[in-house]
This record gives structure tokens, C-alpha cells and sequence, in this order.
């Protein structure tokens, strides 16, 4: 069985590599248009590429298009992280669907830091819409092992999730200082 990974970096992509590479043939995504600066995108996505090389991951780089994440996020109602996996994970099964892969997920689901429970949820609901598998697992228990691996190996470790959004909020307190310290 083919499953197309959805991958935003390569420190999250560790554990779930070696558990799915049991059960499927796996080929990663590196779409993430929600990355800011482009710089930041930039070194993520080269740790990756070096990560799979190694690994010998057959890997696709999506678009970089930020302007559709800002659009996206702007548009959306709700919760910004959601839009965010929507946007993500839709064009993830869309491109599993067009390709003729089995099923579809995301290294998201290995991260303590984001929404578990919303991620499994759009999955499943993209999944519905178009017709194709949604593989969930819950691969934070693997957090830990990929971390200390990702450090051995000296991939590329980032400071924040990815959008402008969490960057600032890094911030936020000294911006906060910072503007009213006159």
C-alpha cells in the first residue's frame, strides 16, 4: 500500500518514517505554504531533503505560496491553525488522490505542539469528501526518539511552528515591553 506523508520538517518526520515504512510504501510531501520567513522554509526544507537523501524517502516538494495561506487564513473564520491544516492537508489528499496513493497523513501528528484532536478531525473529514484514506495514528510517542535522533544527527531544529502567527507570539511579551517602554 502507498501513503503520501504530508511532512513540515524533518525533525517531525523522523518517527513516523521508520513506524510507517512497517506497513506502507511512503513517499513525503513538503508542502507548506504557511512557513514565514522564507528563509525559515528554506532551511526546513533543505534539512529535510538531506534527511530523506539519507533516508532514501522518495520526497515531492510542494509549491511555496504564501499568499495562499494568508488568503486562506484570512478568509477563515475560525481558528487560524485549522485553516492552516485544511489548507495543508486538503492539497496533501488531493495530490494522494491524483497520484493514485492509498492513503494519506501528516508528520503534524507527531508534535506535542499542535492540535491533535482538529488535525485527526479535518483528515478525516478531507478524507470523506474526496474519497481517499486518511491514515491516523497517534505518533507522539515517538516525540521524544525523534528529537534525540534529530540531535544526534545535527538536523536543522526550529524555534517556532512555522507561520508569522507563532513567530510573533514568540515574542509578543518583549514586543509588548519593547513599545511601551517610552
Amino acid at each position: 500500500m502507498r501513503l503520501l506523508l504530508h511532512i513540515c520538517c524533518a525533525r517531525c518526520a523522523i518517527y513516523p518514517i521508520i513506524r510507517l515504512a512497517n506497513d506502507f510504501e511512503v513517499t513525503g510531501y513538503y508542502f507548506n505554504p504557511n512557513i514565514h520567513p522564507t528563509t525559515e522554509y528554506l532551511a526546513r526544507g533543505e534539512a529535510l531533503k538531506e534527511y530523506a537523501r539519507t533516508k532514501g524517502l522518495h520526497l515531492i516538494i510542494g509549491e511555496y505560496n504564501p499568499r495562499a495561506y494568508f488568503n486562506e487564513v484570512y478568509s477563515y473564520q475560525g481558528d487560524r491553525c485549522e485553516a492552516c491544516y485544511r489548507l495543508r492537508l486538503g492539497e496533501t489528499s488531493r495530490l494522494s488522490k491524483e497520484l493514485g496513493y492509498d492513503y494519506f497523513t501528516t508528520t503534524l501528528l507527531s508534535s506535542p505542539y499542535q492540535k491533535h484532536d482538529k488535525i485527526k478531525k479535518i483528515g478525516e473529514e478531507i478524507a470523506k469528501e474526496i474519497k481517499i484514506n486518511f491514515y491516523y495514528e497517534d505518533f507522539r510517542p515517538g516525540w521524544k526518539e525523534s528529537q534525540k535522533i534529530a540531535d544526534e544527527i545535527g538536523i536543522y531544529k526550529q524555534k517556532y511552528c512555522g507561520c508569522i502567527f507563532s513567530e510573533y507570539e514568540r515574542y509578543e511579551k518583549k514586543v509588548n515591553r519593547f513599545t511601551h517602554s517610552f
